[in-house]
């Protein structure tokens, strides 16, 4: 049974997601009860995964019981292990959020869900896929429901959606492109094979030229600047329901595909081609967290600021992992933890700001002032959790990037974690200037704020504050997970 968790993990949403259209024809009223047992069920394996891997070590799954190199192996470590937790728990909550969906798709319930159950399944096997080619398999059909899951609005999330579909399929296409010169290279896709063929190879200009089209098809995914260009349109745009499960799953998953191909791969301390690669990751982590800061900073409507946001802290969370050492990676995987159940609560925030409110931009907000109480302490305690004050979790991530950078006298690596929280702190202050400026004059009873949100705001804020509580365990085993990649 134990060997058979990461299987486990892709089934239930994978049948589930087979199997709704069949259900939902008969019987409409099943879809979202269907859809939340079956993240319910999703997130109670990964909590009994996480606690064996916590103790048993690395699970692998060879399908067919064809052992890797020649068959296809799943590898089932720390890091998968807290990373599937985290994504069963966003959807859970942006599921409860969306309510039967959003408006747009009324009528159209069933392939809304079965896109977002389809989005988990492709995201869990591209968090466990320990070759090449089957990453970019489940990179793919995590990517094709986000592009439908974008334009279900229609208007300008059409466009925006088509917009995401071109540069994501030209990231794809360069990922295949270098995935193509490794095999060319080294005659292999699973990565303990690849480790082993590339040390020799390292200067050779297909094996260079394979890792940098790798890197850039994946940092196209993860929206790393300047390759961010598709993510704030599509995130403004998509429905209320959708933003917060794209936000907080996708770019995240990318960001942790690539930190598995790396340190997998190639290693820390090894150079490709004569250069750092470290070294050039982190620079590109630092410049990221500070241009996608400033550019929120300047930002007016709220989804796009809490977008710009996110690819700030994608960026810190690269910055991170790139120190080359246990104490950063450790801190920079911790705080993606975290950001993925910030950037659900903001975009729960931002969406039912529109929803209930009508209130879009910062100059909307005043309209809220005293009518939403449990809208108002969500806000704060994801602005606390942004920011990085305890008790909140986002504290300690960057505590933890700090001493990594610290201890790697990468001096710019802290300037870049205190001047990003500085913008953070700079554009959260905006946002309760506008919040708490002069009211119109409307009606000043509140609103009745569904259930649904009320739930869901909760479950985000106590996830943020809990993983504060509890970051010192977390922390560790992510550290022992570092150790394991030779950090």
């Amino acid at each position: 049974m134990i060997a058979n968790f990461p299987i486990l993990l892709f089934l239930v949403p994978f049948v589930s997601a087979v199997s709704l259209p069949m259900l939902g024809a008969r019987y409409p009223w099943i879809c979202r009860p269907l859809a939340l047992g079956a993240v319910s069920v999703s997130i109670a394996v990964a909590v009994a995964n996480l606690v064996t891997v916590s103790h048993l070590g690395a699970i692998r799954y060879a399908f067919g019981g064809w052992a890797a190199p020649l068959g296809i192996e799943w590898v089932d470590d720390g890091l998968a292990a807290v990373v599937i937790l985290t994504v069963g728990v966003v959807t859970w909550i942006s599921l409860v959020f969306g309510g039967s969906g959003p408006p747009e798709a009324r009528g159209r319930v069933i392939p809304y869900y079965t896109l977002i159950l389809l989005l988990v399944s492709g995201l869990t096997g591209l968090v466990f896929a320990a070759d090449l080619f089957n990453v970019f398999v489940f990179l793919e059909v995590a990517a094709l429901t986000g592009y439908a899951l974008v334009g279900a609005s229609g208007g300008r999330a059409l466009l925006s959606a088509f917009r995401y579909l071109v540069l994501g399929s030209f990231g794809a296409s360069l990922y295949l492109l270098g995935v193509s010169y490794l095999y060319v290279a080294t005659g292999t896709l699973n990565m303990a094979d690849l480790a082993q063929r590339l040390p020799e190879l390292m200067s050779s200009t297909a094996v260079v030229s394979g890792l940098i089209f790798v890197f850039l098809g994946l940092a196209i995914k993860m929206a790393l600047v300047p390759l961010h260009g598709w993510l704030p349109d599509a995130y403004a745009h998509a429905s209320e329901s959708v933003s917060p499960i794209l936000a907080s799953t996708v770019t995240k998953v990318a960001l942790v595909a690539w930190v598995r191909i790396f340190y997998s791969v190639v290693g820390p301390g090894i150079d490709v081609g004569h250069v750092p690669v470290l070294v050039l990751l982190d620079e590109l982590g630092v410049a990221a967290a500070l241009i996608g800061g400033t550019l929120a900073l300047r930002q007016t409507e709220l989804k796009r600021m809490f977008a710009y946001g996110g690819i700030s802290h994608i960026g810190l969370i690269l910055l991170g992992v790139s120190l080359g050492n246990a104490t950063g990676f450790a801190g920079g995987v911790f705080y993606l933890l975290n950001d993925a159940v910030m950037q659900a609560a903001l975009f729960i925030l931002a969406g039912a700001a529109v929803r209930h409110y009508g209130a879009r931009t910062l100059q909307d907000l005043s309209a809220i002032q005293g009518r939403a109480p449990w809208m108002t302490a969500g806000l704060m305690i994801a602005a606390v959790s942004m920011i990085g004050l305890p008790p909140t979790g986002g504290f300690f991530g960057k505590w933890n990037i700090i001493l990594g950078a610290l201890q790697a006298e990468n001096y710019l690596g802290v300037f870049a974690v205190v001047a990003s929280t500085l913008l953070t702190l700079a554009y959260f202050v905006k946002i309760f200037a506008s919040f708490l400026g002069d009211r119109p004059a409307v009606d000043s009873r509140g609103l009745e704020i569904p259930l649904s949100l009320k739930v869901s705001l909760a479950a985000a804020s106590a996830a943020m504050i809990g993983l504060g509580i509890w970051s010192d365990p977390i922390v560790s085993f992510l550290f022992e997970a570092a150790l394991l990649k030779g950090l």
